[in-house]
C-alpha cells in the first residue's frame, strides 16, 4: 500500500511566509518579488531564502537600496498586470517609499475609478524585541491603517503566515502586510496545507473568555495570550481576540465578544497616542455603550522615540502590562 503524502508539518512564522510564497509563485507565473538582499542572501531574516535558486533572478530581484524606487517599480509591474511583492527590510526604512506609497499606490484605482487594479504586497517586517535601535524596531502601522486606499493586515503565527500572505498576493487592492520580526523564529505551529483558510480580512476569537475581553495583533497576541493563562490562574476568565486585519477592521467578533464581557483592554506595540488602539475604542464605546461596564483602556508603547536595547522590555508592553489593565478595568 502506498504511504499516504504527509499534509501536515510544524513550522515557524518565517518558515510559513516562505512556503506561502513559494505557492503562490508557483501557482501564478506574474508573481515576482523584489527587495534589498532578497534574493542570493534570502533577506536578513531568511524569508525568501532559497525562492531565487528555484523561480531565477527575473522573479526574485536584488534591488538597490532605495524603497522609493522598489515600490514605484512595483507599481509599474502592477499596473501591467504582474503582482509584485516587496520587502521593506525593516519597518523604519519605509518611510522614503511613504511618497509613493500614500500618493499613487493607494489612490490609483481611486483616481482611474476602478479601471486600473493595483494587485501588489508591500512586506514589512514590525516591532520590537530583537534588541535593534531605531528605524529597525518599529510599528507604523496606524500610519497606513488611516490611508483610504491601502488594505493592511498583521499576521501573529506560523499558519496564518502561511496562509494571509497567499490570500495578500491573490487580492486585487494593495495590502500592507505586517510581519511581527520578533515572531519570525520564535515558536513552532502545526500547519494543514489541505485545510481551508478564513477570509483574510477577519478578526478571530483565539482563547475564549466571560470577564474582559483583550484585543490584540502581530506581536502582541502572544503577550495577550499569556495574559489570559495567568489571568487564569487567580481565577479571571479573559477572551482573547486576534485582530488580523487592521484596514478594513473586522469588528463584529469585536462587538459581540465586549457585549458579552462589558470589559475590553487593547493592547499593541505602536504608542498609544492616535495609535489602533485608539480607533478600536472609539467604535466599541459607540456600538457597545450600553454593555460596557468599564471604560475601554489601552496598552502600548510610550510616546517616545524607540529606545536603545538595553531598555527595549521597559518600553514595550507586556504581560504584566496587560494584566494591571485588566485588573484596572475589572475594578471599575
Amino acid at each position: 500500500m502506498a504511504e499516504t503524502q504527509k499534509t501536515s508539518q510544524k513550522i515557524t512564522l518565517a518558515k510559513g511566509l516562505n512556503m506561502g510564497l513559494r505557492k503562490a509563485m508557483e501557482d501564478d507565473p506574474k508573481v515576482l518579488l523584489m527587495g534589498e538582499d532578497v534574493g542570493k542572501l534570502g533577506g536578513v531574516f531568511r524569508i525568501t531564502d532559497g525562492l531565487q535558486k528555484d523561480f531565477g533572478e527575473d522573479r526574485v530581484i536584488d534591488s538597490p537600496l532605495a524603497e522609493s524606487g522598489i515600490v514605484g517599480t512595483a507599481v509599474g509591474l502592477a499596473l501591467r498586470g504582474y503582482r509584485p511583492v516587496v520587502e521593506i527590510q525593516f519597518d523604519g526604512f519605509v518611510y522614503p517609499a511613504y511618497d509613493q506609497i500614500v500618493c499613487q499606490v493607494a489612490k490609483i484605482q481611486f483616481r482611474s475609478q476602478g479601471k486600473l487594479k493595483m494587485p501588489m504586497v508591500i512586506r514589512i517586517p514590525f516591532g520590537g524585541g530583537i534588541g535593534a535601535v531605531e528605524h529597525h524596531s518599529e510599528s507604523p502601522e496606524a500610519q497606513f491603517a488611516h490611508t483610504p486606499g491601502l488594505k493592511v493586515v498583521a499576521c501573529s503565527n506560523p499558519v496564518d503566515g502561511y496562509w494571509m500572505i497567499q490570500q495578500a498576493i491573490a487580492c486585487d487592492d494593495p495590502v500592507i502586510f505586517l510581519e511581527p520580526k520578533r515572531q519570525y523564529h520564535a515558536d513552532k505551529a502545526e500547519l494543514d496545507e489541505s485545510a481551508t483558510p478564513g477570509p483574510l480580512f477577519s478578526s478571530r476569537v483565539v482563547r475564549s473568555g466571560t470577564d474582559a475581553t483583550v484585543l490584540a495583533y502581530g506581536p502582541t497576541v502572544k503577550s495577550a495570550m499569556a495574559a489570559a493563562e495567568a489571568a487564569a490562574t487567580e481565577g479571571k476568565s479573559l477572551e482573547v481576540i486576534d485582530l488580523r486585519t487592521l484596514s478594513p477592521l473586522d469588528m463584529a467578533p469585536v462587538y459581540d465578544s465586549v457585549r458579552r464581557t462589558g470589559r475590553a483592554v487593547v493592547a499593541h506595540e505602536a504608542h498609544v497616542n492616535l495609535g489602533m488602539g485608539a480607533e478600536i475604542a472609539s467604535r466599541i464605546t459607540e456600538e457597545c455603550f450600553y454593555s460596557l461596564e468599564a471604560p475601554v483602556l489601552r496598552v502600548g508603547a510610550f510616546d517616545t522615540p524607540y529606545p536603545p536595547s538595553r531598555i527595549e522590555e521597559d518600553y514595550l508592553p507586556d504581560l504584566d502590562r496587560i494584566l494591571d489593565a485588566v485588573d484596572r478595568s475589572l475594578a471599575f
